[in-house]
C-alpha cells in the first residue's frame, strides 16, 4: 500500500482519496487492500467500543464530552492498528476477493518487524481448492445442483488436509458457511438421500456383508465401491436387450472367463492421459454372485493383498488404485469421498 495515504476517522476526504487510489495507484488491487484494512478498522473500533461499554462511566472525569473525544480517539487507534498488521483479518478479505499475493515489503509487513502477522504467510489459495472438491462431493452424493454460491471452477487436484490446516479461523468459517449453505440448499430441492440410491444400497446390504467376512473389508466400504462403479445402480453395464449385467464393480472378462459378457468402449487413463478402448466385462445372475466374485478377486490375487482386511477408507481405496483396479488418476479421491459421505451414511442408517 502507498504510504502516503493514511486513513484518518476524522477526515471526510478519506472515501476520496480511495478512489483515487483505485484509480492511480495500482488499480483495483491496492484499492481493494486499503478497503480491506478500512474494513478491519471498523471492526476493531467495534471490539473496542464494546469493550468501553463493559466499563464503569461514573467517574468524576466522566461526561458526554469525554465519551465523545473517547470514542474518537478509539475510532482512530482502531485504524492505525489495521493499517499497521492488524489482526490479519484485513489481508484475509483481501485474498478472499481476489487480491494477489504479498510481494513487497509494504504488503507482505516491514522486515524485521515484531510479533506475528497472518500478511507475511505465504499460503496457497486453498479455500478454492477445498470449496471444489467439497461441491463435487456434495453434488456426487446424489443431491441436487449446488447453489450458484457454492459453484467454483475445479481444480483439477484434490484438496488435501495439508490444505484445510493452513486456513485461517476466518476462511474456514467461510468454507463451512457456503458449504452449509449447499448441503440446506439441497436437501431443500431434492432431499437428503435420494431413493434410488436408498433402494440400491438397502438391496446389496446383505451381499456386502457376507463378502466382508470373507475379505475382513468392511461391508460399507465395498458398497460404496459398487456405488461408484454403477451410479448407485442406475449405470450398470446392460446387454443389447436392455437386461441387466448385474456387475456391480465392472470387473472385465478375461481369457478364463467362460460366463457370459457385455462389450463396452471404455475410457482409460495412461501418463495422465485419456483414450478409449473395447472391453468385454463379466455378466452376473444377481447381485450375490457378483459380490462373491468380486471377494474371489480381491482373496486370490496376490496384487491386493494391501487391500485385505484393509479398515482405513484412504488406504482402502489407495490400496485398490495403486494395484491397478481402475486407471483413474481419481478413482481412490472419488472412492474416499462416498465412503466418508453423507448418502451412503444416511442410507446406511435406514438400511439397517
Amino acid at each position: 500500500m502507498n504510504k502516503g495515504f493514511q486513513l484518518n476517522a476524522l477526515d471526510p476526504n478519506s472515501l476520496g482519496d480511495l478512489k483515487r487510489l483505485a484509480r492511480t495507484e495500482g488499480g483495483s488491487d491496492a484499492a481493494l487492500r486499503a478497503a480491506a484494512k478500512q474494513f478491519e478498522g471498523l471492526f476493531l473500533q467495534m471490539v473496542m467500543k464494546s469493550m468501553r461499554a463493559t466499563t464503569g462511566q461514573s467517574g468524576m472525569m466522566d461526561s458526554e464530552q469525554t465519551r465523545s473525544w473517547q470514542g474518537m480517539l478509539d475510532q482512530q487507534m482502531a485504524l492505525e492498528m489495521s493499517q499497521s498488521g492488524g489482526t490479519g483479518l484485513s489481508e484475509m478479505l483481501y485474498r478472499q476477493l481476489g487480491g494477489k499475493a504479498a510481494a513487497s515489503p509494504e504488503a507482505a509487513g516491514e522486515a524485521g518487524k515484531n510479533g506475528f502477522d497472518l500478511a507475511d504467510v505465504r499460503r496457497r489459495p486453498a479455500i478454492p481448492a477445498v470449496l471444489a472438491r467439497a461441491a463435487e462431493s456434495v453434488a456426487a452424493a446424489g443431491k441436487a445442483t449446488l447453489p450458484a454460491e457454492a459453484r467454483v471452477p475445479a481444480l483439477g487436484a484434490a484438496a488435501t488436509a495439508g490444505e484445510f490446516s493452513a486456513l485461517s479461523v476466518y476462511e474456514r468459517a467461510a468454507l463451512q458457511t457456503r458449504l452449509d449453505a449447499a448441503v440446506r440448499g439441497a436437501r431443500d430441492a431434492g432431499g437428503a438421500v435420494s431413493r434410488s440410491a436408498q433402494d440400491f444400497v438397502t438391496e446389496v446390504w446383505p451381499h456386502a456383508l457376507e463378502a466382508s467376512r470373507r475379505t475382513g473389508i468392511p461391508a460399507e466400504f465395498m458398497v460404496a465401491q459398487a456405488a461408484l462403479e454403477t451410479g448407485w445402480g442406475q449405470k450398470q453395464l446392460r446387454h443389447a436387450d436392455g437386461s441387466p449385467s448385474n456387475n456391480l464393480f465392472n470387473i472385465k472378462a478375461g481369457s478364463a472367463w467362460s460366463g457370459r459378457t457385455v462389450a463396452r468402449e471404455v475410457t482409460e487413463y495412461a501418463d495422465g492421459q485419456a483414450y478409449t478402448e473395447s472391453a468385454r466385462f463379466r455378466s452376473y445372475a444377481s447381485y450375490a454372485e457378483s459380490f462373491r466374485d468380486y471377494a474371489n478377486l480381491i482373496t486370490r490375487s496376490p496384487r491386493y493383498a494391501e487391500v485385505l482386511g484393509q479398515t482405513d477408507a484412504a488406504a482402502f481405496a489407495r490400496g485398490l488404485q495403486d494395484a491397478g483396479y481402475a486407471t483413474d488418476p481419481m478413482y481412490a479421491d472419488k472412492l474416499t469421498r462416498i465412503i466418508g459421505g453423507n448418502t451412503l451414511r444416511s442410507a446406511l442408517a435406514m438400511a439397517g
